[in-house]
């Protein structure tokens, strides 16, 4: 199983980025799947995470300017960023937690590997 991110970059105060993530492997079902983030020093925290049933939850910090959505048939979360501030800077990691294929399996988290966003002033 493996989980791809993409669409980190740089950008200006004020601009807009969007993060893709896809989920590929041997897998039997996705529960949650979400965004989280983590600048050096400092725990990785949540961004936002949406349900197999498309029920979003936000971190405060990002409310009103985040979006995520998800893609079950691709197996794809997407996070649309707005209003990009500085203190979004951080490497974001897509995270799914998921049951692959195979005989008694359990729900397991897994990570992708981080994508880069960098907000200028």
């Amino acid at each position: 199983v493996q989980l791809q991110a993409s669409g980190g970059g740089l950008v200006q105060v004020g601009g807009s980025l969007r993060l893709s993530c896809q989920a590929s492997g041997s897998i039997f079902n996705i529960n949650n799947m979400g965004w989280y983030r983590q600048t050096p020093g400092n725990k990785r925290e949540l961004v936002a995470t949406i349900t197999k049933d498309g029920i979003p939850n936000y971190a405060d910090s990002v409310k009103g300017r985040f979006t995520i959505s998800r893609d079950n048939d691709k197996k794809t979360a997407d996070l649309q960023m707005n209003s990009l501030k500085p203190e979004d800077t951080a490497v974001y990691y897509c995270y799914a937690a998921l049951r692959e294929n195979g005989w008694n399996t359990s729900i397991r988290d897994h990570w992708g590997l981080g994508t880069q966003v960098t907000v200028s002033s």
